[in-house]
């Protein structure tokens, strides 16, 4: 029977090491003892961008790429997008079980309670320029929080982190309708609790005073159903840096902050705006032949394609684009809708696109779902930022309680200067 463990042999030197293995993983610390002279520092790993180094273990999200799958806890994405809702996962993720009727109540209570922003709060987002990025608003109004609330820096207490959780994603959808409103000159509306999670924010972007407005319930569901499909997506760039910065056992605020600010990055955020920006390039259906050309030819990049995880089809994006046809039931279609259904029904049946594995992604049908519902598109990032920050909390929680973890220090290899004396400026 074979011993669970590598044999690594240096050809340098001739010597056998034994290094254990555990859940397919080989420890990077267990490749220090493989040294020239005793007084080396001992091997490492190189791994640029962590694409085969996992930084942690994780019980909250799985992934298998090539399969298409992605559970939140256990449970298929599929089933929690037909049958349950944002908080209800949000829940999940963050205790690790779905609630039973009490449990959810008691919790959609506390979030929706804590909805309401403290007036100096309300006067920061207000100094902004008319024209300043929400997102930065957004990254800026959390960061800011932490002075409102000085107790989160307790993070070793369990009831102080709770009671930051509720806070964080009670407030979240207030600070981006203030924002938004801020960006377009009107006066803010106030939360509406008995409106839910996402009708409640769509009323405060959206309200003007009318006596009989309501938040289309078509409307609201798709954008619970985007906030359930974003709300954790493993160790992606900005739940990493949540990891990274909370554990330093600062504030969740802070590492809320940060891990926005990720997101923020174009590379991670704005996927679904490029998304809209191709099809408005392309035009029309009938010009998608000559765009899939140049795509092959490396003169253009498919948006919307291809996954650094997934290499099959996103089980998100199918989803997505179903929740699609609801909301146009009510805004109207979308012209760039059949840009995209053809231009998907093109690649799916292109050997180049099969062959570099590059099927649909959550990002494909997103950004045309909330241009339908009138959101501006620098609002993107911000919408995939407040569900979130569900994710981000519960890796946050799930770091703090690893005694295996500790203040992230990523390791380099050095390839500057030998050491060399000072030259005095005037010989230089």
């Amino acid at each position: 029977m074979s011993k669970n463990s590598l044999s690594i042999t240096d050809n340098r030197t001739g010597s056998t090491y034994e290094v254990p293995i555990e859940d397919d993983c080989i420890r990077a610390p267990d490749l220090r003892k493989i040294k020239i002279n005793p007084e080396d520092f001992g091997m490492m790993s190189y791994d640029p961008a962590f694409v085969n180094t996992a930084a942690c273990s994780s019980s909250i999200t799985y992934i298998d790429g090539e399969k298409s799958i992605l559970r939140y806890r256990g449970y298929p994405i599929e089933e929690l997008a037909e049958k349950s809702t944002f908080l209800e996962c949000a829940y999940l993720l963050i205790y690790g079980e779905l609630p039973n009727q009490q449990q959810l109540e008691h919790w959609t209570s506390r979030i929706m309670r804590h909805t309401f922003i403290h007036e100096n709060l309300v006067q920061i987002i207000e100094s902004f320029r008319y024209d300043a990025h929400p997102m930065g608003i957004l990254i800026s109004s959390v960061a800011a929080m932490s002075t409102f609330h000085p107790e989160a820096r307790e993070v070793g207490d369990p009831k102080i982190r709770e009671k930051e959780i509720w806070r964080i994603l009670g407030k979240l959808p207030t600070i981006a309708a203030f924002a938004y409103r801020v960006r377009i000159g009107r006066p803010h509306n106030y939360p509406d609790i008995s409106r839910g999670y996402t009708g409640n924010m769509l009323y405060m972007m959206d309200y003007m005073n009318e006596h009989d407005y309501e938040v289309a319930p078509e409307l609201s569901r798709a954008l619970d159903v985007l906030f359930l499909l974003h709300a954790d997506h493993e160790q992606n760039c900005s739940t990493a840096t949540m990891r990274a910065v909370g554990s330093t056992r600062v504030d969740p605020y802070s590492a809320v902050a940060a891990a926005s600010a990720a997101l923020f990055g174009p590379l991670h955020g704005g996927a679904n705006e490029a998304v809209l920006r191709m099809l408005t390039e392309i035009g029309s259906v009938s010009a998608i032949p000559a765009y899939v050309e140049r795509v092959k030819k490396g003169e253009m990049r498919l948006m919307g394609f291809g996954h650094r995880v997934y290499t099959s089809y996103d089980p998100r994006a199918s989803i997505i684009k179903k929740v699609a046809y609801d909301v146009f039931k009510v805004t109207g279609s979308n012209e760039l809708i059949d840009i995209a259904l053809e231009l998907e029904r093109i690649a799916l049946q292109d050997d180049y696109f099969i062959s570099h594995k590059l099927y649909p992604n959550v990002d494909f049908y997103s950004g045309i779902i909330l241009q339908a519902m009138r959101f501006p598109t620098d609002m993107f990032p911000v919408l995939f930022a407040i569900p979130r920050a569900a994710g981000w909390l519960s890796q946050w929680l799930e770091m703090l309680d690893d005694p295996a973890q500790k203040i992230a220090r990523p390791r380099q290899i050095y390839t500057g200067y030998d050491e060399r004396p000072y030259v005095p400026i005037e010989q230089r």
